[in-house]
């Protein structure tokens, strides 16, 4: 009974955010054929696992491996290397086979190959999820804040394969530039798990991981945009300036919305991590309620500052264009 609740969780909030996007994509496929590249993607995730462990067992018959990795630029070298090309190569390989398979029968729509690169990166996920609540190395609400992350460091090189794919004319370009912006994903994948990792080292190095829910609200936006692209909607503008002055000035707006923004889901992160373990009642103990208030304050106050600065774009560029 134990082990079904460990799976339901680790499962629910992946297919919770697919339900979402399946939802907001008017060319979707049928609900059954994303749930089998959700479980493929689980699989893929399994894989991925099992050759990092061959990796590591051979880089450590050459080199000290494990005691590289104690240090940052061990981590970075790790994640550059292992992690960040074995992981998204698996989700890639995960994503095309199928794909194949469907384009012999059916005329594949850009938007539907992305959401298979969203639900294969959702399973990756939900195993990632069932490892670690399994083993009790991380909480619920850690693994479902983490949720997005796999299809964050997909969305370049699914977009790519969306219209190589989906395209009724196959486009050479897209073809070059998959192995890319497949780069760009891993790039990407191992700059959150190093900023993530920074935490655990002294000043200075520890302030990098300030960085790390900005980076990622960034890729959020960005998957956001490229969702829109593929469904052939125009993007989203924040930077409507005319004048060079004007559009330094929204750019400067941006970057202060993704860091405010990015710091308030970070506060909302460590917030959980230290009350996880704590009980419903234990919440409203006087002394854990006033810990618990100021900071979840703090963190809604700098999440509704970027939210003012984002509509405020907005409205400047509709301006702009009517």
């Amino acid at each position: 009974m134990a082990d079904l609740s460990v799976l339901l969780c680790a499962v629910i909030p992946p297919l919770l955010l697919l339900a979402y996007y399946y939802c907001r994509v008017s060319t979707a496929p049928s609900l059954l054929r994303l749930l089998l590249f959700f479980v493929v993607g689980a699989i893929s995730g399994f894989i991925a696992l099992s050759l990092e462990w061959v990796f590591e067992t051979v880089a450590n018959s050459i080199v000290d491996w494990q005691q590289m990795n104690k240090s940052l630029p061990g981590i970075a070298l790790r994640q550059l290397v292992e992690i960040g090309p074995i992981e998204e190569g698996c989700k890639l390989a995960a994503v095309i086979a199928p794909s194949c398979y469907f384009k012999r029968r059916y005329q594949l729509r850009p938007g539907s190959v992305f959401l298979f690169t969203i639900a294969v990166a959702l399973g990756f996920t939900a195993q990632e999820n069932w490892i670690y609540l399994y083993n009790g190395t991380a909480s619920i609400f850690e693994r479902s804040i983490g949720t997005p992350v796999h299809a964050l460091f997909s969305a370049p090189w699914g977009y790519a394969l969306g219209i190589f794919i989906g395209s009724y004319i196959r486009l050479s370009r897209y073809k070059k530039v998959i192995p890319s912006a497949w780069l760009n994903s891993v790039i990407c994948h191992a700059l959150v798990n190093i900023l993530s990792s920074a935490w655990r080292y002294p000043a200075p190095l520890s302030f990098l991981s300030y960085a790390s829910f900005p980076f990622q609200l960034w890729m959020f936006w960005r998957l956001e945009q490229l969702l829109r692209k593929v469904q052939s909607k125009p993007p989203i503008t924040l930077i409507s300036g005319y004048t060079p002055k004007l559009r330094n000035w929204q750019r400067g707006l941006v970057l202060f919305a993704l860091m405010i923004g990015g710091n308030a889901i970070l506060g909302l992160f460590l917030m959980g991590r230290i009350i996880s373990p704590l009980s419903l009642s234990q919440l409203f103990y006087p002394d854990v309620f006033w810990f618990i208030f100021p900071r979840f304050l703090l963190s809604l106050i700098f999440a509704m500052i970027a939210w003012l600065i984002y509509r405020y774009l907005r409205r400047s560029a509709r301006r702009q264009y009517f």
